[in-house]
């Protein structure tokens, strides 16, 4: 044995046999990787992700470190990121949306993934809900659905609504689940859903653009961003919504999503049991059980719109 501590030249027998001891205490940090597509969602994921890990005893800096990627929106980019986050050899992996979920998937296959993306089953992410299988486990957003109660609200707020833009993004492979939530809804108002796929955040603003007379109200899919769309939707006048709370606090008419603080704190339970050594495969995959909507009555009031009281009433937060 390599003795470390000596006094007078003789080993210290109290050193050596706490040795091991100590060796457990400067065990490294876990290393969690987490990897975003919006900058918009970064800072309220890491604000939630941060308490709920010191909330379960975790010290940034002493038990764990971030390694932190984005995408900036552009699902081009997030299978190199994940595999850089692979060659880093972190210990878990976050995975925020579905393009990134789908990246750390083809990456790696050992290291456990903590997915918080839109129907996981259904884009083929994971088996199934109660027993996801492999190495991924983590939250349904339940985004889908969230966007055809998005055209619900719109509806409310426009009464004469008789045409709503789908705007995808032909990079996301949940864009087709996002669309047919849109299409259900709109069908059974009467309102004529309007699809409209572009290629990742550079490509949505045609919509505001090539054919402004085709709808009257927009649904956008959260993986093109928030802050830009909800600019380019009010400099456009068009009433807009999406399953995404940042889109409304960013400026966009109104936002219906999962409780994303609830989502995110969930997401670092999840990361916990598997630093304890649970399987993901093992680890069920949660939904949403609270629902936010959110008004922006700034953005109401400079296209020229009334929020009904229903609405307000509804309504979860109010950004004046």
């Amino acid at each position: 044995m390599r003795r470390r501590s000596f006094i007078g030249g003789v080993a210290s027998v109290g050193a050596t046999l706490a040795s091991p001891v100590r060796v457990r205490a400067q065990a490294p940090p876990a290393r969690i990787g987490v990897l975003v597509g919006p900058t918009t969602t970064l800072d309220p994921f890491l604000k939630d992700f941060r308490e709920r890990l010191l909330a379960l005893g975790y010290v940034e800096g002493r038990t764990f470190n971030l390694e932190i990627r984005v995408s900036e929106g552009r699902v081009e980019r997030s299978p190199l990121l994940a595999a850089e986050l692979v060659r880093e050899k972190v210990d878990a992996i976050v995975a925020l949306q579905t393009p990134n979920a789908e990246a750390a998937k083809s990456a790696t296959s050992a290291i456990p993934i903590v997915m918080i993306a839109g129907d996981p089953v259904g884009t083929g992410l994971i088996a199934n809900l109660a027993r996801p299988g492999g190495n991924i486990t983590g939250i349904s957003t339940a985004t889908a659905e969230a966007s055809g109660k998005c055209v619900q609200f719109l509806r409310e707020m426009l009464p004469e609504l008789k045409r709503v833009a789908a705007i995808c993004n032909s990079l996301d492979p949940f864009s087709q689940q996002f669309l047919e939530q849109i299409q259900q809804a709109a069908a059974a108002l009467g309102v004529a859903a309007v699809p409209l796929f572009y290629k990742g955040p550079d490509g949505f603003e045609a919509a505001f653009t090539s054919e402004p007379a085709a709808f009257e109200a927009a649904v956008i899919q959260p993986s093109l961003g928030s802050t830009r769309p909800a600019e380019f939707a009010v400099a456009r006048r068009l009433p807009s919504a999406s399953p995404n709370r940042v889109f409304a606090l960013a400026g966009g008419l109104l936002s219906y999503s999962g409780n994303q603080a609830r989502m995110f704190s969930d997401a670092a339970d999840y990361v916990d049991k598997i630093l304890k050594g649970a399987r993901p495969a093992d680890l069920p995959v949660q939904q949403p059980t609270v629902f936010d909507l959110v008004v922006n009555k700034k953005t109401a009031a400079a296209l020229g719109l009334s929020i009904p009281p229903s609405l307000l009433a509804t309504a979860d937060e109010l950004v004046e």
